[in-house]
């Protein structure tokens, strides 16, 4: 990995909510440490909630040179110009995400070697696995997966030339124990600020850029 394609943030609108920060201030601290992907979460409501939302990062991530993804909602993916759609283990392959003259690249949540394996089988544009530690940031999450199984999926990934994000549960305190071991690590939580502390400050104990954000 070279520079910050490691960094993969996920601009959760609900995760934002809960902690008080507007998602647009959010992706454009994100946006201040260039990374390679970056990804747009709306679990809930409508996709025309969200379009306004998608339309905006999707220009400023063109305009940093980072590439937008949008979870789940591959219309909305679509009708905001994003450069791929990340689908989770219920959403169909054969969905919004291929129909289409183009199909849209997409991303594949895997949470086993077994689902790793399966979607390897498929021409997606990368595999996310995890959570590796246990996490809050989403419902019902799936058991941690653990660093001895991110390591093999890591070699089954690279066997394949697909890049492999780890994701759940990481932070300044485990980061070092996974980045040797994927392409890029996303992170939700680890980037909001607790309640009364500064926007900045999860960037500052990253060392990543955006700490000293001003935004107009």
């Amino acid at each position: 990995m070279s520079g910050n394609d490691w960094f993969y943030p996920i601009i959760d609108v609900d995760a934002c909510g809960a902690r008080g920060v507007c998602p647009r201030e959010h992706a454009d601290r994100c946006l201040q440490s260039a990374p390679k992907w970056m990804q747009l979460r709306a679990k809930f409501g409508r996709d025309e909630d969200h379009l306004d939302l998608a339309l905006d990062l999707a220009q400023r991530c063109a305009a940093a040179g980072t590439l937008f993804v949008v979870n789940d909602r591959g219309k909305l993916a679509r009708a905001a110009r994003a450069r791929a759609v990340h689908l989770g283990q219920h959403d169909g392959l054969a969905s919004e995400a291929e129909e289409s003259t183009v199909p849209l690249p997409f991303g594949r949540s895997t949470h086993s070697l077994a689902e790793l394996s399966e979607a390897l089988k498929t021409p997606c544009a990368y595999v996310a696995f995890g959570p590796i530690f246990p996490t809050n940031s989403k419902q019902n999450a799936q058991p941690a997966v653990g660093l001895e199984r991110l390591r093999a999926a890591h070699v089954m990934t690279t066997e394949r030339g697909v890049p492999l994000i780890a994701i759940g549960g990481i932070d300044g305190g485990n980061m070092a124990s996974v980045r040797g071991h994927c392409e890029a690590v996303a992170l939700i939580a680890a980037l909001l600020p607790a309640v009364g502390e500064d926007a900045g400050e999860p960037f500052r104990r990253l060392g990543l850029a955006g700490a000293a954000h001003t935004f107009t």
